[in-house]
């Protein structure tokens, strides 16, 4: 016997003539989407408040990344240690996610979540296993948490994407329409998080979809639009970061952000190939069990963190702080070797993050560079340090993730910085393009072809 629910649903399916698969009539797709929407940026959404909370929990502090050597560090609850916190929390960390994650999801929940993404709709239909979303996120956030130097996006569009393909699969959709949905329900898991809806669609368009449809496309934007939906009445609404408006005026200053988008576009490049030296290495000297290794990795991330605490998490406090000139030239360009280094040896030990929030913040050091180093030599060109900082933001991300609309997208969205679109366009091809130079992949599709999967777009 059917429920009238279940009646109706059936009502909106139509069998495709392949066993076990069924086509979606457009009534029913819109539910589909909307809910691909609404459980993907509840993902989305969620993630970034556990890690929010889990840092609070490992060190005491919101966001250790906000200070320096000499700033008392210690945490409330164990004020003895001090600053030892920061060595304590990414072992601790490591010891809590390696034995959950080498038993339940190894390969699936470790390292930067996209390229998993990328394959299962390439390669499986958008089908991908559900327990992988809790998997993920429980990693994912004991890892950042933790002081882990990665970024949330990845783990977000993972987590979007794996629930919206686990109620696609409930309703055994085709192939061509389970594949919509999960990267619909990446996209929310940005718009939901970042209320970024324009990033979010632009990333699954760049960096998920194989093929664009009109039907693709409907999927997409109902999905989007009730990510933004979700996001603003769970209250993640508005900037990530409160800025003043920004200038670039001036032939040196614009010459200078062609330099810097090309500068943008090597660094990019190098990072994508110095993470992956970076897992080689941890794979080669590693002689221990798999579980114990992130906890291992964590007393030498710990090291790092002990001197460098901008280091930790995200490190969305130590941008605001390049936002605002707090750092000399001299720390600015440290930064930007030691974030590559820091998130390098995160994922290079089974860490589990991305590489947004760590390209946004070497992008954020090189562009503060690049920002001084002009306001310097050119004191009256009207233009702002700060606006370099940004500038330099989207140009890393696109170098390193090869996705230039959605590294422009998602600066202006997250920054609310449209006066400088412009300026952020030129660096941003630039940076893609002199990435592609240096490197065939991307930091995603390296993952891949490592693998012996070659993606065609």
């Amino acid at each position: 016997m059917h429920t009238p629910g279940s009646r109706s649903w059936r009502a909106g399916l139509v069998p495709t003539g392949r066993p076990g698969a069924h086509e979606v009539r457009p009534a029913a797709l819109v539910v589909v989407a909307v809910a691909a929407g609404a459980l993907g940026a509840l993902g989305g959404v969620a993630l970034r408040a556990l890690v929010g909370l889990l840092t609070q929990v490992f060190t005491g502090s919101a966001d250790p990344s906000l200070h320096s050597v000499g700033v008392d560090l210690s945490h409330p609850a164990v004020p003895w240690l001090g600053a030892g916190v920061l060595v304590a929390a990414p072992v601790l960390g490591g010891l809590l996610q390696g034995p959950v994650v080498h038993r339940w999801a190894p390969v699936s929940a470790r390292g930067l979540g996209v390229p998993e993404v990328m394959l299962a709709v390439a390669r499986d239909g958008g089908r991908v296993p559900p327990r992988v979303a809790a998997v993920k996120a429980y990693a994912a956030s004991v890892c950042l948490g933790s002081g882990g130097s990665v970024g949330v996006v990845g783990p977000t569009v993972q987590i979007g994407a794996v629930l919206a393909s686990g109620a696609g699969q409930l309703l055994r959709l085709p192939d061509h329409r389970l594949r919509a949905v999960v990267a619909a329900g990446a996209a929310a898991g940005i718009t939901g998080a970042f209320d970024a809806p324009l990033a979010g669609a632009l990333f699954a368009v760049e960096l998920v979809l194989l093929e664009i449809s009109g039907g693709a496309l409907a999927v997409l934007a109902l999905a989007v639009a009730t990510g933004v939906g979700v996001g603003h009445l769970l209250g993640t609404g508005g900037p990530l970061l409160a800025l003043p408006p920004h200038t670039v005026a001036g032939g040196p200053a614009l010459a200078a952000v062609g330099v810097l988008g090309v500068a943008a576009g090597a660094t990019g490049a190098l990072f994508t190939r110095f993470l992956y030296a970076t897992a080689d290495v941890c794979d080669r000297l590693w002689r221990g069990p798999e579980w114990l290794r992130p906890a291992v990795g964590g007393l030498l991330l710990g090291g790092l963190l002990l001197w460098w605490p901008q280091l930790y998490g995200v490190g969305y406090g130590a941008v605001a702080d390049a936002l605002a000139g707090r750092f000399v030239l001299v720390t600015l360009l440290a930064l930007v070797a030691l974030k590559i280094l820091a998130t390098s040896l995160t994922l290079g030990v089974g860490g589990s993050g991305g590489v947004f929030a760590p390209a946004l913040f070497v992008g954020a050091m090189l562009g503060g560079a690049c920002g001084q180093v002009v306001t310097t030599v050119w004191p009256g060109s009207g233009t702002d340090a700060a606006a370099f900082t940004v500038i330099g933001m989207a140009a890393v991300l696109a170098g390193t993730v090869r996705a230039p609309a959605t590294a422009v997208a998602f600066v202006v969205e997250v920054l609310a910085v449209p006066d400088l679109l412009a300026a952020l366009l030129v660096a941003v091809l630039l940076a893609a393009v002199t990435s592609r130079l240096l490197c065939a992949d991307t930091v995603y599709t390296r993952k891949l072809t490592r693998r012996g999967v070659a993606l065609h777009r």
